[in-house]
């Protein structure tokens, strides 16, 4: 509830600062440390970090080091647990259910309310915890068990892995440790090999949830530092365990004490090395090799639906892709339009089919997402990616179903374009492909100095358009030729590269409207009325000139 009412909350603010603040391994270390902290939950971290590396929005380096910081981060949740603060979990459930209860529909209130909810709960929960336990550790057997630990320390390593796993929480672990320790009934140097048991079982949640190999990347090295270290540390406890005593000689202290020890050292010794570490991790777990089909999702991993951050990540990504075949197919266009290429013709109309599956795909995958529980921004974010995907969709049937189709008339007619026609529709296609690279800016970033930008190039394309007309029939009242099919097709191919800019720039539009631009009318356009089929953004809100 914690992790839940945080991230549904403050889950994109914290992924913007997390993203603003992952510059330095330094950095890298304190964010993670801090936003574990907060999120009382070192695989919520990971996976928020998983996440941006997944995406490619932040390198592996980086990532590892908030991992090294959320493991430290875990042990200060202890040391603060490990204290009688039970007396507050009332509290915490109290002002989180009035919070919860009367947010009157501010969502951050009302998330912030689950939150202490869940901290009053846990809280409540771990100090029943030890009272539970205290009849357990008066059994006879349980003794005798733990005794037998004694000699096996890595066995006591393998147990405690597989429970903190099965619990998925290694602060519960460590604080049912530091209470068998406390009534005796663990010996020092067990309790140790079952604190470095915890610390490697809390590296599997996430490894496990990350669905794709370069998602599994970053829990691959979290774990790869907490084996190394365990094997390190094991033949070292008995050691250990005397050397701490001569400073803290209350056996529960100790035992938290080595727990937040144990993490720091590891972070201190990997905290440089982790650009070749990085390097390690992708020979491990190489990119994967993708099938040929360009109509088959890459990115639209199916376990990470239960996640949103990393879910909306890998249909951003998917969304991408499409993009990336848009430019491709206007580049070729061009080429038909120049050479008659039938055979490129082709390869552009499947291009269009398998963008199509794609489209398909990203929209499903959001569907799916839906239900799942999401803040208003994520919320927001998945409709952007929704419309990203219908736009760049129509784009392409712009692109295989108009223009090569133009191109085909013109072909099967004996005529081709001239010289300047060509040039003409080149110089139109570069104002698109920019505009599509500046409308990629606004899908990833939001920013909204590159949706006017954006919007403003409307302006220009349609002055384009009607110079290039303009142009034609001044040609054709000079020359007295009526040669009407022709021109046609080419004015036709023009028209459709403005409609093309138009659905590039209805990117702009949710971004403008946030920021109360279409409705303060501060963006002018050109008084020109949209072609048949063009299913752009409306233009009644924006202020006209003529």
């Amino acid at each position: 509830m914690v992790t839940t009412g945080v991230l549904r909350g403050y889950g994109t603010n914290f992924r913007r600062w997390l993203g603003r603040s992952l510059d330095r391994r330094l950095n890298a270390f304190m964010v993670g440390l801090a936003v574990t902290a907060i999120l009382q939950s070192s695989t919520a971290t990971g996976l928020m970090a998983a996440s941006f590396a997944a995406s490619g929005m932040i390198d592996l380096a980086p990532g590892l080091a908030v991992m090294l910081g959320a493991n430290v981060g875990t042990t200060l949740i202890v040391q603060v647990l490990s204290f009688n603060v039970a007396i507050v979990a009332p509290i915490l459930i109290l002002v989180g259910v009035a919070m919860f209860r009367h947010a009157s529909g501010d969502t951050q209130s009302e998330e912030l309310g689950r939150a202490s909810i869940g901290l009053g709960l846990m809280l409540l929960a771990l100090n029943l915890l030890v009272h539970s336990v205290a009849s357990v550790e008066s059994a006879p057997l349980l003794p005798t068990i733990m005794q037998s630990l004694v000699g096996q320390p890595f066995l006591a390593m393998l147990i405690a892995a597989l429970l903190t796993w099965a619990c998925h929480s290694s602060v519960a672990v460590v604080l049912l440790i530091v209470s068998l320790v406390t009534s005796g009934v663990v010996p020092l140097v067990p309790s140790l090999a079952l604190v470095r048991g915890a610390n490697l079982g809390g590296s599997l949640p996430a490894w496990f949830e990350a669905g794709s190999p370069i998602a599994r990347r970053l829990p691959l090295g979290n774990m790869l530092v907490k084996a190394i270290g365990c094997i390190v540390a094991l033949p070292l406890l008995p050691f250990i365990a005397r050397e701490l005593s001569l400073i803290e000689p209350h056996p529960a202290r100790l035992v938290v004490d080595f727990h937040t020890l144990f993490n720091l050292s590891l972070a201190i010794v990997f905290i440089f090395p982790v650009d070749r570490f990085a390097k390690l991790l992708v020979k491990l777990l190489p990119d994967p090799v993708f099938p040929a089909n360009p109509a088959i999702p890459r990115y639209l991993d199916e376990g990470a639906l239960e996640n949103a951050s990393v879910a909306l990540a890998n249909a951003a990504r998917e969304a991408l892709r499409m993009a990336d075949m848009i430019e491709t197919m206007l580049e070729g266009a061009l080429e038909v339009f120049r050479s008659d290429d039938r055979k490129r013709a082709a390869e552009i109309s499947r291009m269009d089919g398998a963008l199509d599956r794609l489209s398909v795909a990203v929209r499903h995958y959001l569907a799916n997402l839906a239900g799942e529980p999401m803040n208003e921004e994520d919320s927001v974010r998945s409709q952007e990616i929704f419309s990203f995907a219908i736009n760049i969709e129509h784009i392409g049937d712009i692109i295989a179903n108009n223009l090569l189709e133009f191109a085909a008339k013109k072909t099967q007619r004996g005529q081709s374009f001239s010289e300047h026609e060509v040039k003409e529709i080149a110089s139109m296609q570069v104002q698109v492909v920019e505009s599509l690279k500046l409308g990629l800016v606004v899908f990833l970033r939001g920013d909204e100095r590159a949706a006017r930008q954006l919007v403003g190039k409307k302006a220009l394309l349609w002055h384009m358009e009607n110079d290039a007309t303009d142009c034609y029939f001044k040609g054709l009242r000079e020359t007295g030729s009526h040669n009407g099919d022709a021109g046609d097709v080419y004015l036709r191919v023009l028209r459709d590269l403005r409609r093309i800019h138009s659905h590039i720039a209805a990117l702009a539009y949710p971004i403008l409207d946030r920021a109360g631009l279409l409705q303060n009318r501060l963006i002018e356009m050109p008084p020109t009325e949209p072609a048949d089929g063009d299913q752009a953004a409306p233009t009644a809100p924006l202020q006209q000139k003529s």
